[in-house]
């Protein structure tokens, strides 16, 4: 399963919602037999990244992004990874 783009409004951060919105993707993808959950994300992104290593998720790769502007400015992406245990 991969999870896209999930954000939460400014104003409304430091409530707990996008840790609530992670799990409940969690969630779902166990309950329905995936083996892991994979995102990306920017390395600009702490508090996102922050947010995913509390939750398990382990740094699974890191790559320029491969277009000019990635190359030029040297645009990170890192792919999160989390296994789901239990799952074959």
């Amino acid at each position: 399963l991969v999870l896209k783009r999930m954000s939460v409004r400014k104003d409304y951060r430091g409530l707990g919602i996008a840790k609530a919105l992670a799990r409940t993707a969690l969630d779902f993808a166990r309950q329905r037999g995936y083996r892991a959950v994979v995102l990306n994300t920017l390395m600009l992104q702490h508090e996102a990244r922050a947010l995913y290593e509390r939750l398990g998720f382990r740094q699974h790769r890191r790559y320029v992004l491969p277009t000019a502007y990635g190359h030029l400015a040297n645009c990170t992406i890192t792919t999160y990874r989390y296994d789901l245990p239990g799952t074959p």
